[in-house]
């Protein structure tokens, strides 16, 4: 008899365990996939719109929704209010895409914070029900030219990872007012647009990091205008963000103009950024400063911005700096820079060192003869150069020109068997080059490894150089 009840309690026991599984998985099956038109009964209709049914079952799920595996069409955003749902998560484990049929985005998340990150401006809702709204293991993919992925405006530590974008008007939208964004490890490719904007958003503290962001034609990350500090792109792969057939962009493309406040406090580090050179005025970095609205358009040398540890290639311009004050570049690896490795205009406290800029004999297949690979520093003042490798530019005046500049520093570089002129000084003034190595050993080479033009108060000292410099016209 005793032997009896046990059984019977362990049956009971058994069967409220797989009622209270059913129950806790009905969220995960609340609404079939789109190729279901009833998503309650989930009989077969192809194409359906689900996105009333999604949103209910969202609201339904208190926040916390997991997709069942499957493809689900939407034609309107699927909103994410953060202070009507409280905490919400959104969960699709790899297996879930959303096809976004409509315009506008497919996620939209929206919070109530429209104040910094000190936690002294914050009210207590924010932390009862908005923070880290999480958006995990989602495909969404874009059927309307002006679908875009996941939008949002005045969120407080936004998570994103994990997560598929593709044919879409931009991936990641951030809009008007958040703070502490994180996207990881997601894949963010062959989009219209961005991959990731920063779209005239107030945005503080940002880390984009393991992400593959590759084939946006509006550019991969993207920040114009708006008020931005602190964005830190790590350990990423960013290419081909550009296309011969839309306005010149970069693969990280900073631009401050029109803004008064711009971005500043960036750390670009530890990632490959390269292609594609057909595109016009393509650039791998490219950082524009602003101009104070009201003042005669007066430049504002935007900064403090650190580029260390990338592999840079196979674009028009592999760095561009123009209007920029307090940039550190090091420990990079430049080539294949068809216009230029590095352009650098109207800047100050620009410090460069130990950077490679090569042409390599492995990377001599199609139309990489065409890459010039020269280096321009023009209107600004300063700066430290030091350490840098420079070796086979060709067709551009010289291996590295310095151009009207001030107060310039130029330390144990190494200019190698470059056309015309290895090191080119025009109109420069109060600068030191010094403990440099400069030659062309090239067989039939004509060039001049120095030549100064104009320029005055400069000290030229204590360099090694393969033949005679030259000064004067």
């Amino acid at each position: 008899m005793k032997r009896t009840k046990e059984m019977l309690l362990a049956g009971l026991l058994l069967l409220l365990l797989v009622v209270g599984w059913r129950a806790g998985d009905a969220q995960i099956e609340a609404v079939a996939p789109a190729a279901s038109a009833d998503a309650t009964t989930g009989s077969p209709s192809p194409g359906e719109d689900v996105t009333a049914a999604l949103q209910q079952a969202i609201e339904e799920a208190d926040g916390d929704y997991r997709f069942a595996k499957g493809t689900y069409r939407i034609t309107r955003p699927l909103v994410l209010d953060l202070d009507k749902l409280g905490h919400a998560s959104l969960r699709g484990h790899g297996v879930a895409t959303l096809v976004m049929d409509g315009p506008g985005p497919a996620i939209k998340v929206i919070g109530t914070h429209f104040k910094s990150a000190d936690p002294g401006g914050f009210e207590e809702r924010v932390w009862d029900r908005q923070r880290m709204p999480l958006l995990d293991g989602l495909a969404i993919r874009g059927r309307h030219a002006e679908a875009c992925g996941i939008e949002a405006v005045g969120t407080m530590q936004l998570t994103v990872t994990r997560v598929h974008l593709r044919k879409l008007l931009h991936g990641i939208h951030l809009r008007e007012n958040n703070r502490n964004v994180i996207v990881a490890d997601c894949h963010i490719y062959e989009n219209f647009g961005a991959g990731v904007y920063y779209d005239n958003v107030n945005l503080h503290q940002s880390n984009i990091t393991n992400c593959h962001i590759s084939y946006c034609a509006g550019g991969g990350v993207v920040s114009r205008q708006g008020n931005v500090r602190n964005i830190h792109i790590a350990g990423c792969d960013l290419e081909s963000n550009m296309s011969p057939d839309t306005p010149a962009t970069a693969n990280v493309l900073i631009d401050c103009t029109g803004s008064p406040y711009g971005t500043a406090e960036v750390a670009i580090t530890g990632c490959t950024i390269q292609h594609n050179n057909p595109s016009p005025d393509s650039a791998n970095i490219r950082i524009l400063g602003g101009s104070l609205p009201g003042r005669n358009d007066q430049p504002v040398q935007e900064g403090n911005v650190t580029i260390t540890g990338n592999v840079l290639s196979d674009v028009q311009v592999n760095v561009h700096l123009r209007d920029c004050r307090g940039v550190t570049l090091s420990g990079n690896t430049f080539w294949q820079g068809y216009r230029h490795n590095l352009l650098i205009e109207g800047c100050s406290s620009v410090v460069m060192g130990a950077n490679n800029f090569d042409r390599n004999p492995r990377y001599s297949y199609g139309n990489t003869s065409e890459a010039n690979n020269g280096l321009v520093i023009r209107d600004s003042e300063d700066c430290i150069i030091s350490g840098a490798h420079i070796t086979n530019v060709w067709r551009d005046p010289a291996g590295m020109v310095i151009e009207n500049c001030r107060r310039m520093n130029i330390t144990g570089c190494t200019i190698l068997d470059c056309d015309n002129i290895g090191l080119l000084l025009r109109n420069v003034v109060n600068s030191r080059v010094s403990d440099c190595l400069i030659s062309d050993d090239r067989a039939d080479s004509t060039s001049i490894p120095l030549h100064v033009v104009g320029g005055h108060g400069n000290q030229i000292v204590d360099n090694l150089i393969g033949g005679r410099p030259q000064a004067g016209q």
